[in-house]
């Protein structure tokens, strides 16, 4: 199908979201290497845990940008004694993302923590023109794309044709909401190979380290409803650019615990 013909098929925000899968998997803008204790720390605590392939270990983490959207300011810091990726966002948003390489079969447990300054106070997950979120963990995987809706399967060619790179298979987002209850999933109003999973509600826990341990395959067959294929990408996203408000938080590093 012509890219004119699959272009009236959509309109902006279906292109905005399908920039938000394929960046997460495709080209990259790569920040200046960033060698300082706290870096080397943030990053080391991650790559000890991971036991699967050399090239997952080695990944670097990656500023991503999105075209026509202002870009988050994203540090390594100290945070209470844990070494920490702080992020600002000022009505923006962009990611920091690592490439993955983890077979479906070796997917086992996930430990992060994220800490938030405070709520948006306007978000709203289900609500068009509100999805903004402080923290995000998103994890994007492979898997057999002959199976997608013919909808899917015409934004999958129109990302490629636009971009060079195919919509990713499935996109899980670990999220924390402003009122959902613990143990929601939203899928995306366009394309439900995007789905959300509430992991923390309501300002109980602001300005508090959380830490989370989730079991990857058993999150992905309850979103999903069906096994997960290979883990392709991990990333840490914050966006304020709906709501056109401000936010800080910060993440810790993210540590894989395959399956063996």
């Amino acid at each position: 199908m012509a890219s004119s013909a699959l272009c009236k098929l959509v309109n902006f925000p279906v292109l905005a979201v399908l920039v938000l899968a394929l960046v997460l998997t495709g080209c990259a803008h790569l920040p200046s290497a960033d060698t300082s204790p706290v870096a080397q720390q943030w990053a080391q605590a991650g790559a000890d845990s991971q036991t699967a392939t050399s090239t997952a270990q080695a990944a670097p983490w990656q500023h991503q940008l999105f075209p026509g959207k202002r870009r988050n300011h994203y540090q390594y810091v100290w945070r209470q004694g844990r070494p920490a990726m702080a992020v600002s966002s000022q009505a923006g948003i962009s990611a920091m993302r690592q490439a993955q390489s983890l077979p479906a079969l070796s997917l086992g447990q996930i430990q992060f923590s994220w800490k938030v300054a405070g709520l948006i106070a306007d978000a709203d997950l289900q609500q068009a023109g509100k999805e903004d979120s402080p923290v995000r963990l998103v994890l994007v995987f492979d898997g057999d794309r002959s199976l997608f809706s013919a909808k899917d399967a015409m934004l999958s060619e129109l990302a490629r044709v636009l971009t060079g790179e195919e919509l990713p298979y499935a996109t899980l987002m670990y999220v924390w909401s402003n009122h959902l209850p613990v143990g929601t999933v939203v899928n995306n109003r366009r394309t439900d190979r995007i789905r959300k999973l509430v992991i923390q509600s309501g300002a109980d826990g602001v300005n508090r380290w959380q830490d989370y341990e989730r079991d990857i395959r058993a999150d992905y067959e309850r979103v999903f409803g069906a096994p997960p294929g290979a883990l392709k990408a991990v990333a840490l996203m914050t966006d304020t650019d709906n709501t056109a408000s401000e936010v800080q938080a910060w993440y810790g590093p993210v540590v894989f615990k395959p399956r063996h």
